[in-house]
């Protein structure tokens, strides 16, 4: 009788290893969906944190109009990941024309690329997913607030979650400098950074955590603009924050990070911030301008092209003093 007791407790223990429990989520709820603040058809993610008081706010910080650019310029030969495409013609010189007996022309110019994939390009709400096991056993790649591939796929552009729905981005930025915390101009490729370089880096700039606001911009610069636009040595791999400091910028509720290279090692902040909180991520940025002056607080401008169906954009940050 024990013997046998005790083979099927065996049994059920082996079967248990052998065949792990189905994770508990649905189209309706899951372990990052729906959004605890802003509810299940929210596509506007952190752009929501962005009110009129917080414009107001970031407005007030402009004293000089000074105005630095913080992207890249769109071009042949520009680094790029993996095997994406960027080619730009014009059709012919002049491409219309001449009319009228002022004998006008025009010239236009035809764009191939994945228009937001290249660059200095921000991160859409429908461009990260993960692949998950549902309630019932089958398969789902999800996206930001829980929607599945199966409700975006058309091949003319994502059904939801394009980056049509992202508010303009008019808020505050805040600079954090940890390349030049650490002492180096160039952070090593692949160097994670950890919660205590943002802490010391804020503190190197007389900043504490407790003054990044919700809505604010936070860009990292690991000193990576340097290397633009060599595209060997872009492609390395660059240097990121990792988990720990993704649960931190979560914490601090802000509408989007930024660096000069792809933000994060171990897809932290894409999984963490932009995937799960819809805290959106523009990358490969440049701050030369701003490290010469010491600006770490300014107005930040990016508003997202409004491309239906969207993974992403190009677009031309701006900080204002």
């Amino acid at each position: 009788m024990t013997r046998v007791f005790m083979a099927g407790i065996l049994s059920t223990v082996c079967a248990a290893m052998a065949t792990p429990p189905v994770a508990a989520q649905t189209r309706e709820k899951g372990p990052w969906w729906p959004h605890p603040i802003w509810g299940p058809e929210d596509q506007a993610g952190g752009s929501n944190w962005i009110t009129p008081a917080k414009i107001l706010e970031a407005v007030s910080l402009v004293k000089t109009g000074k105005v630095y650019e913080l992207g890249h310029v769109y071009e042949r030969g520009m680094p790029l990941i993996g095997k994406r495409t960027f080619a730009m013609l014009i059709p012919s010189s002049p491409t219309h024309g001449p009319f009228g007996e002022a004998r006008i022309v025009f010239n236009d110019e035809f764009l191939c690329a994945e228009i937001g994939q290249v660059g200095t390009q921000f991160d859409g709400p429908g461009h990260v997913g993960k692949r998950m096991t549902m309630a019932d056993g089958s398969t789902a790649d999800v996206y930001y607030n829980g929607v599945p591939s199966s409700e975006m796929h058309d091949p003319y552009g994502l059904a939801k979650l394009g980056v049509e729905g992202v508010k303009p981005i008019i808020t505050r930025g805040v600079l954090i400098d940890v390349a030049g915390y650490k002492g180096v101009e160039t952070l090593p490729s692949g160097y994670e950074v950890t919660l205590a370089d943002v802490r010391g880096a804020l503190a190197r700039q007389q900043r504490t955590e407790s003054d990044i606001k919700p809505g604010d911009a936070l860009l990292f610069n690991f000193g990576w603009w340097r290397l633009w636009p060599d595209p060997a040595r872009v492609s390395a791999p660059a240097p990121g924050v990792g988990r720990e400091v993704a649960a931190w910028i979560v914490e601090r509720r802000v509408s989007m990070v930024g660096s000069d290279a792809t933000t994060d090692v171990g897809m932290a902040v894409h999984e963490e911030a932009t995937l799960k909180n819809g805290i959106f991520n523009l990358e490969w940025m440049r701050f030369e301008e701003l490290l010469t002056d010491r600006a770490f607080e300014f107005l930040f401008v990016f508003t997202p092209l409004r491309l239906k169906g969207a993974t992403g954009s190009p677009g031309r940050p701006l900080a204002i003093r």
